[in-house]
């Protein structure tokens, strides 16, 4: 269940109310605290498989990104989301954002190769709020992977079935390609890469 804290925060004061080991993920949504329980078997394990993933792929093809255990995501207003997986760019962080070091906050969408968020209950964050926040910060790739066809009928049509979603920005607007069973997904961020919306909805078994 997903629980709304009734305060209004700025950005800087919800970095230093965060507290440490807690039970639930925070976000903060317009100055809102929103408790999102961490993710948990399935979500956690198609979110972990991605993560492995894309890592070897970061290896094989020797690319200069890297993806963090812990991170912040910042956007214009007084926003903050951890996305379930992020894709940072070596360079970008180390030059252009002072809070990465010490707090492990990301500001710049630049900085940014590509965000995902695997579907829960709360799929209209991923599908609106999110997506219309990734989009304004100019990160170039997204994806929603809706693994149990959670998203409302608007989103991934009708009858709902389980979609995986790849945005892409053009002309700073999101373009998306839907894409289910065996097809293969295409990555501007990982052109190479050899996966099957199916390998990654059964988390490779």
């Amino acid at each position: 269940m997903i629980q709304a804290i009734p305060k209004q925060l700025t950005f800087d004061e919800f970095i230093d109310w965060y507290p440490e080991n807690p039970e639930y993920r925070y976000e903060l949504h317009d100055g809102v605290i929103i408790a999102v329980p961490k993710p948990r078997g399935k979500h956690s394990e198609v979110a972990g498989f991605i993560s492995g993933e894309l890592f070897l792929e970061i290896r094989r093809s020797q690319l200069p990104y890297f993806i963090p255990k812990e991170w912040v995501v910042k956007p214009a207003q007084e926003s903050s989301y951890e996305p379930d997986v992020i894709v940072l760019d070596k360079v970008g962080v180390a030059n252009n954002e002072p809070r990465w070091d010490n707090e492990s906050i990301i500001m710049l969408g630049t900085s940014i190769r590509l965000v995902i968020e695997v579907v829960s209950m709360n799929w209209s964050d991923d599908y609106a709020l999110k997506l219309e926040d990734y989009e304004a910060m100019g990160i170039p790739e997204y994806w929603i992977v809706d693994h149990l066809g959670l998203g409302g009928r608007r989103y991934i049509g009708n009858p709902k079935q389980p979609t995986f979603s790849v945005y892409q920005l053009v002309d700073g607007v999101y373009q998306v390609t839907q894409l289910r069973g065996d097809e293969r997904i295409v990555s501007a961020t990982f052109p190479e890469l050899n996966l099957t919306v199916n390998q990654i909805f059964s988390a490779g078994v």
